[in-house]
C-alpha cells in the first residue's frame, strides 16, 4: 500500500475520533434568534475582563446574529460596558454618539460607507445598534455602554477629525495642524499611494509630522481637558491612527508580516486604551477569526505574524476568552476582488483535512464546544492535530480556496470555545448612497 493511502487513512480516523469527541463534548444551540436562550449557553464567560467574538467570514448573517445574542447576555447580566469592533474609529464614534444619546450621533447612510460596506452596514448589525441604543436610554450617562472602533484604515477621515476638533478648542493649535499633515493630504483619499511614493523614492516619509502633532495634543491635554473629556480622548484617539495609519501605508508593500503586526497592535492598544478609562471595564470585540484567535497556534504565528487574541492572552491570561466561529456551507456576501461590488456567493463544502470536516462529521447542526482545559483532556487532545481552517473575508475566491482562504491551526490552542453552523446564509446588506473607496482591510481582508 502507498504511504500516501496509509497517511489519509490515518488522518481520516484521526477525523472521525476527533467529530466523536465534538458529538460527545459539544451542546446544542437553539437559533441566534432566541436570543436570550443562546446568549444564556455563554454565562460561563461572564467573568472574563474581555471576550473576543470570532467571525469565519465578514459576510455571514448566523455569525452577526450570534454575536448580537452573546453580546446582549454580557451586557445585561454580567457588566460588559464596551462593545470594540474591527472598524474604523471615526464612523465608530458616530455611532457611539447615536447609541449614547450624545449630539451628532447617527447611523445612516454615511456611516460606514467604504468598501466593504456590507462589513458594518447590514440588517443583522443595525439590530443590534438598535437594540444597544435602547439598552442605554435610561441608563445614567456614566453607565452607558460605548460603541469603539478599533481599526487602522482611517487616515483620511482621522486627520480631519484632529484638525476639527483643534478649530474648536485651539485655532492657532490647529494652523500647526494643517501645516503637520499637509504632507500627507494629497495622498488621503488613496493612502496606499503614499506608501508606494516613499518607497520608490518620490515622497519623503511624513513620520516626523505626525509623530510630532500627536505629541503636541498629548502635551497640552490639560488645557484641553478643560473643554470636553470625551472630545480629547476622541482627538487624541484619532491623532494616534494618523500616525499608526502613516507607518501601516509606509511598510505595507515591504511585506504583510510587519503591516499586519502594527495594524493587530494598533487595534489591541486601542482596546487598552478603552479599558483604562472607566472602572470595572469589560469588553466585547467583534472581529474575524484571524484576529481574535491565538496567532500562536496557526500558521500565522508561526511565520511570525501575531494578532489582538495573542496580545490579549499575553496580557491578560483567563482573563481573556476567544470565541472562534465557523460553518461547513451555504452563502456569503463577498466580493470577487479589492473594490468590487458584493455578490452572494455559495461557501464550497469544507475539505476533509480541516477543522470544519470534523465539525461537519460530528452531525451537530448548531453548537458550542468548549476548548478549555477544565472541560477535560480527551477532547482536547482530539482536536490538537494541526489541521486546516478556513478564513473568508470581504474577498472570497473559491476557485482557489485552499491556496487563498485556508492556513493550518491547532484548534484548542487557538480558541477557548467554538460556535458551529453546518449551513449558513449571507448577511442582509443596507443601502449605501456614496461611491466605494478605498478598501477598509485592504490589503487583507480579514
Amino acid at each position: 500500500m502507498a504511504q500516501a493511502d496509509v497517511t489519509e487513512r490515518s488522518r481520516a480516523r484521526d477525523a472521525e475520533e476527533a467529530a466523536a469527541w465534538v458529538r460527545q463534548k459539544c451542546e446544542s444551540l437553539p437559533p441566534p434568534e432566541k436570543a436570550d436562550a443562546f446568549g444564556a449557553l455563554f454565562d460561563r464567560f461572564g467573568g472574563a475582563q474581555v471576550v473576543l467574538l470570532g467571525e469565519a467570514t465578514h459576510g455571514t448573517s448566523e455569525f452577526y446574529r450570534s454575536r448580537d445574542a452573546i453580546t446582549r447576555r454580557l451586557i445585561e447580566r454580567h457588566g460588559f460596558n464596551i462593545v470594540a469592533i474591527e472598524a474604523d474609529w471615526p464612523d465608530a464614534a458616530r455611532v457611539d454618539r447615536y447609541v449614547r444619546h450624545q449630539p451628532a450621533g447617527r447611523y445612516d447612510e454615511e456611516i460606514f460607507a467604504r468598501f466593504p460596506t456590507w462589513m458594518w452596514r447590514n440588517e443583522e448589525f443595525a439590530g443590534f445598534v438598535e437594540w444597544l441604543r435602547t439598552h442605554n436610554q435610561d441608563l445614567p450617562q456614566g453607565r452607558r455602554v460605548e460603541f469603539r472602533g478599533l481599526d487602522v484604515y482611517s487616515l483620511g477621515s482621522s486627520l480631519q477629525a484632529v484638525i476639527d476638533y483643534l478649530d474648536r478648542v485651539d485655532p492657532e493649535g490647529a494652523k500647526d495642524a494643517r501645516r503637520r499633515y499637509g504632507c500627507l493630504s494629497p495622498w488621503q483619499d488613496e493612502p496606499s499611494l503614499y506608501g508606494r511614493a516613499v518607497l520608490r523614492g518620490g515622497q519623503d516619509s511624513c513620520e516626523k509630522e505626525v509623530v510630532d502633532q500627536l505629541k503636541d495634543l498629548l502635551t497640552r491635554r490639560l488645557d484641553y481637558l478643560g473643554h470636553d473629556g470625551e472630545d480629547f480622548f476622541d482627538a487624541a484617539q484619532n491623532a494616534r491612527i494618523v500616525r499608526s495609519a502613516e507607518h501601516y501605508y509606509r511598510i505595507m508593500y515591504h511585506g504583510t508580516t510587519e503591516s499586519w503586526n502594527l495594524r493587530d497592535r494598533h487595534m489591541f492598544d486601542t482596546l487598552k486604551a478603552l479599558l483604562s478609562r472607566r472602572p470595572e471595564a469589560k469588553a466585547v470585540v467583534w472581529a474575524h477569526n484571524s484576529h481574535i484567535g491565538n496567532a500562536a497556534a496557526t500558521a500565522m504565528g508561526w511565520q511570525g505574524e501575531f494578532n489582538i487574541g495573542e496580545l490579549c492572552r499575553t496580557a491578560f491570561g483567563d482573563g481573556a476568552v476567544l470565541i472562534g466561529f465557523g460553518t461547513d456551507r451555504g452563502t456569503v456576501a463577498a466580493a470577487d476582488d479589492w473594490g468590487g461590488e458584493m455578490r452572494i456567493m455559495n461557501i464550497v463544502p469544507s475539505r476533509p483535512d480541516s477543522h470544519e470536516r470534523v465539525f461537519r462529521q460530528s452531525g451537530n447542526a448548531r453548537c458550542l464546544t468548549d476548548l478549555r482545559e477544565s472541560v477535560g483532556r480527551e477532547l482536547r487532545d482530539a482536536l490538537s492535530l494541526p489541521r486546516l481552517e478556513r478564513a473568508i473575508g470581504v474577498v472570497y475566491r473559491p476557485e482557489s480556496e485552499l491556496y487563498s482562504h485556508y492556513f493550518e491551526a491547532v484548534l484548542p490552542e487557538q480558541f477557548d470555545a467554538f460556535v458551529w453552523f453546518e449551513d449558513t446564509r449571507a448577511v442582509t446588506p443596507l443601502p449605501v448612497e456614496r461611491p466605494h473607496g478605498v478598501p477598509e482591510t485592504y490589503p487583507f481582508g480579514v
